[in-house]
Parts: structure tokens; C-alpha cells; sequence
């Protein structure tokens, strides 16, 4: 708590950031109290551009796009929050225990790890997607997608546990008996944790950002509403073509509203954890 009050006050674009992201929050709150089912079709007049009763007016199938979008940011944030669980979730237990063990344990990890790091995830996830078109769901590529994307983070978290495991701290908990799992959760992972929290936000830009690529290709659960579904429909439906813009300015100005949220966040964590900006706070607490 007392990091994200520090980013709050010291950094403008984790403020604003956490202002976009906590907007789209109140989108996520909303689709639960929608008026209408994520599969209603016909439900309201079709084609209406943005009006009071439809403020971002509605699709070609009859459907009010304000509140189809509410039900895509809660899926696509979702299936990003499934995919970060499981990839932060690997790369912090192989990550901390690889630098804390060393040795025969941490060069067969390394190996693991570089072998991941090395596959185009793009490519292999396009393949994965088109073998398995209809029936990819957003819980599989969820998991899929939190599968390609632990090795970046657990190399970093290996890196931060060589450097802690040589501290007297440590040396003192061994010497103790402390078991070797409770002195990496115990000591080690406090130490951790802002930089979890900066992979935390690269990690929903990147699952995002794939699940809208994948979308846009027909490659996804298109029976789902996400984001990149509903660009993907949209344009399938020729909105640009038959002069109904808000149905693709809709969802692509939503994606870059929160891929900017992700990124302003990010920068904010990033500065914080830079031993220069850390020295200036330092100095301005200590003249406060």
C-alpha cells in the first residue's frame, strides 16, 4: 500500500494511469447491471448513431454498443488477468527458486527459460489459433497465453534473488533453520514485489494486445464479446464502408484508451524503481 501511495504522489503518470484504468473499472461495474444479455440481438433500433437514449449508438445487429462494450472490457480484461495470473505465477516460483537453489537447478532453468524467450510468440500463437479455429475459447487462450509469457519475468526476479540471496539477512534465516521456501516468500519476495507489479502491467498490455490482434484476424472465441471481437465484427459488418463509424470508433478508441492506461502505469513503475528518482523522493521527503 505504501508503494502505490508513493507512485500516487510522486509520479503524474501512474496517477493518471490509475485514473484511466479505474474509468475502465467502472465500465467492468456497469456490465453487470446492463439492461441487456452480451448475446441480445434486435434489442434496440439498428444502425442509430450516438444519441442521448444510445450515447455511442448502435451496431447493425440491433445491439446499444455502450453497453456491448461494458461486457467486452470485462471479458478482454478477464482473459488478460487470467493469462498474467498464470505467467506471473510461473515466472516469480522458477524465477526466485532458480536464483536462490544455483547451481545444477538454476543452469536447468536458465536453459528452460532461454528456450522460451527464444520462441516467436506471435507467430506460434497465430498457428495455435488457426488449427484450432471455433474452438479456442477465452479461458483457453487465457491459459495459452499466460503459458508463452513467464520467461521475460523470471529472469528478472532470478536476477533480484542472486543479488538478495548474499545479504546478511539471508545468511542469518539459513543459519536459523528457516526452511528454504519460507525464506524465499518470507525474506525474499517483499523485495520482489515492485518489480511484480511493473510485469503485472506489461503483462495485461501484452495478453490485450493479442487477444485484439487475434480477434481482428477471426481467430478467436468470436462467439464472445471482447474488445477485438467487436472491431472484428464491426468491420465485418462494412460499418466503415456503409458510413457507420462509431461502431469501430467505439471499440478502437477504447483499446487505446486502456493500452495508454497500461503504459502510463508502467512508466510510473518503471521511474519509481530507477535508483535516480528513488534518490530524488529521498530527498524530497527528507526537506518535507
Amino acid at each position: 500500500m505504501k508503494t502505490i501511495l508513493d507512485l500516487m504522489r510522486y509520479s503524474p503518470p501512474f496517477r493518471y494511469g490509475f485514473i484511466i484504468l479505474l474509468l475502465t473499472l467502472i465500465m467492468v461495474i456497469l456490465s453487470f447491471f446492463s439492461p441487456y444479455e452480451p448475446d441480445d440481438r434486435r434489442a434496440v433500433p439498428r444502425n442509430e448513431p450516438p444519441s442521448v437514449e444510445h450515447i455511442l449508438g448502435t451496431t447493425s445487429q440491433g445491439q446499444d454498443v455502450f453497453w456491448m462494450l461494458t461486457f467486452a472490457i470485462r471479458n478482454s480484461l478477464a482473459l488478460a488477468g487470467l493469462a498474467v495470473l498464470i505467467g506471473r505465477g510461473i515466472g516469480v516460483l522458477l524465477g526466485m527458486f532458480s536464483g536462490y537453489m544455483g547451481g545444477t537447478i538454476d543452469r536447468i532453468l536458465s536453459t528452460l527459460v532461454d528456450s522460451f524467450i527464444v520462441i516467436p510468440r506471435l507467430p506460434l500463437l497465430i498457428l495455435i489459433a488457426a488449427i484450432l479455429r471455433g474452438q479456442m475459447t477465452l479461458v483457453g487462450l487465457g491459459v495459452l497465453l499466460g503459458i508463452l509469457d513467464w520467461a521475460f519475468p523470471s529472469k528478472r526476479y532470478r536476477s533480484q534473488v542472486l543479488s538478495l540471496r548474499e545479504r546478511d539477512f539471508t545468511h542469518t534465516a539459513t543459519f536459523a533453520g528457516m526452511p528454504t521456501f519460507k525464506i524465499i516468500v518470507r525474506e525474499h519476495l517483499p523485495f520482489i514485489v515492485p518489480f511484480l507489479l511493473a510485469d503485472i502491467v506489461s503483462g495485461f498490455l501484452f495478453a490485450i494486445g493479442i487477444e485484439v490482434t487475434l480477434a481482428t484476424l477471426g481467430l478467436a472465441d468470436m462467439n464472445s464479446q471482447t474488445i477485438g471481437t467487436a472491431i472484428y465484427w464491426g468491420n465485418y459488418y462494412q460499418a466503415l464502408l456503409t458510413n457507420k463509424v462509431w461502431v469501430l470508433a467505439a471499440p478502437i478508441g477504447v483499446s487505446i484508451i486502456i493500452v495508454v492506461g497500461f503504459y502510463l502505469l508502467s512508466l510510473g513503475l518503471t521511474q519509481y524503481l530507477d535508483p535516480r528518482t528513488r534518490l530524488a523522493r529521498l530527498q524530497v521527503k527528507g526537506t518535507a
